[in-house]
């Protein structure tokens, strides 16, 4: 059971953190928050508080890293305290957890100079031409 709580736990850290930068944060802030009961107001206040380090950041993967272990730990803590909030936690990353997926980011850079190209090339996104400068 342990194992489940931490596995769960770490997902919750992981979504909440992820949703810290999103436009869903306001909605997502007090859910999370609700969680941990009779603190709730206090853990609002600390969830606002790691969201302003983290968007502050210059080393923003490791403010994430830091920020998911802190509310791994937090969440780890208030699920074997409160059992059916282990419920409440699962239906809430069913819901928002889609939204926190990185953003797949890919770049390519093609030079074609001096020299003569037969064939096609097809590029998909942004494309710049840079004629001779």
């Amino acid at each position: 059971m342990e194992a489940e709580i931490v596995a769960l736990a770490t997902s919750g850290a992981t979504t909440v953190v992820g949703l810290m930068a999103t436009e869903l944060w306001t909605e997502a802030r007090g859910r999370f928050a609700a969680l941990f009961g009779r603190r709730s107001e206090s853990v609002c206040e600390d969830l606002d508080l790691a969201r302003e380090e983290l968007l502050a950041a210059e080393d923003r993967a490791g403010a994430t890293t830091a920020a998911e272990a802190e509310w791994g730990n937090r969440l780890r803590r208030a699920l074997s305290a409160d059992p059916a909030a282990a419920a409440q936690l699962r239906s809430l990353l069913d819901e928002l957890a889609p939204h926190t997926a990185p953003q797949a980011s890919m770049s390519v850079h093609n030079n074609i100079s001096d020299g003569t190209f037969h064939g096609m090339v097809i590029m998909t996104g942004t494309s710049t031409v840079n004629n001779g400068q």
